[in-house]
Order: structure tokens, then sequence, then C-alpha cells
């Protein structure tokens, strides 16, 4: 009896921690995804998010060409992104893999074998932005805002580029996961 009441008290803990877990406004939710669009783009910009229930939802259609993600309110972190539509096939799949309980390598290798097999399909270039902060638990404004900059370019390489390929300093670019399908260049401004 004594070993069935523990494993049982403990899930039920965690389903009562992941119920009260608590989701932003759907307006704010909006409003901190758009800061990772570009100003060109932020209006028309579709948004994704989290309905009153936690799930992955739709929180406004678009009618441009960017897609913007709310923050994850699953984790402590502050994180919103932002692409051209052209990513949408290559990250909604990573979200379904993750769904079905896939860690990052298991994912980076089914993407890669899928885009080499043309069931995935990744555009020639695409652009990715990602805005970070911290909230501020009173005003509920982001403070210490922070952006990096992915230019997706598959499969290129430090010789096809020019780029180093390992971490430069603030700044500088770099090509990240050269000769994949996920290859990208990094910008990382300087913090202020």
């Amino acid at each position: 009896m004594k070993t069935l009441f523990v494993p049982t008290l403990f899930f039920l803990l965690s389903i009562s921690i992941g119920v009260s877990q608590e989701i932003p406004s759907k307006a704010w939710q909006i409003k901190t995804a758009l800061m990772a669009v570009p100003d060109d783009y932020k209006e028309g910009a579709k948004v994704y998010g989290y309905d009153a229930e936690g799930n992955f939802a739709t929180l406004q259609e678009g009618t441009n060409d960017y897609i913007a993600l709310a923050d994850d309110p699953r984790d402590n972190k502050f994180s919103t992104a932002a692409y051209h539509q052209d990513l949408e096939p290559f990250m909604a799949r990573g979200r379904a893999l993750k769904a079905d309980g896939k860690e990052f390598k298991e994912i980076f290798d089914i993407r890669e074998n899928e885009v080499k097999s043309g069931k995935l399909k990744m555009p020639d270039k695409a652009t990715l932005c990602v805005f970070t902060g911290t909230v501020n638990q009173e005003t509920k404004e982001i403070e210490n805002p922070y952006v990096r900059y992915v230019f997706y370019i598959p499969y290129a390489t430090g010789k096809s580029t020019g780029l180093p390929t390992t971490p430069t300093p603030p700044g500088h670019a770099w090509l990240m996961d050269p000769g994949t399908h996920r290859a990208h260049i990094m910008i990382t401004p300087p913090k202020n």
C-alpha cells in the first residue's frame, strides 16, 4: 500500500502543477510575440500561442509572410520567436516531434533525413528572430530585451560562405550546424 501511495501522490501533484499553470492573456501573448517580428512585418503577422487550457493554438491569423510564437508559459524563461512563413513546415515538424516526446538530437536527425529525402520542405533561405528578456512581475513589461538573428541557408559550409563555424564574439556572424539542413548564420548583437 505504501509503495503505491508515493508514486500516486507524485502523479497527482504533477497533474495539479500542470493544470494550475497560469496562461497569460491572449492580448499579452500577441503583444509580446510581436516583439520578435521585424517592424516592417508586425502588422499582419500570424501569432501562435496558448489557449486558456494551455494548448498550442492560433491566437491571430496573419496577412503577411511572418509567423510569431508567443512565450511558452511552461518554462521559467521568457522567449518569443518570429520567422518567415516558408519555415513553417520545418518548425511545425519540430513541434510535432517534440510533442511526441522526441529529444533535440532525435528531432535533428529525423528532420535531416526528411529534408534529404524531399519529404520535408526546407526553403533555400529564411530568417528567424529570437527575442528574450525578463518579465517584470508587477508591470508584466519585458525588461532586458535581447534579439538574436538567424539566417537559414541549408547545407551551407564555412567554405561556401566564408564564415567561421565556431561561435564568435557578439556582433560577429558565424555559421552554426554547417553542412546540414539546419545550417544557419547566427548574429548575436552585443548586449547593452
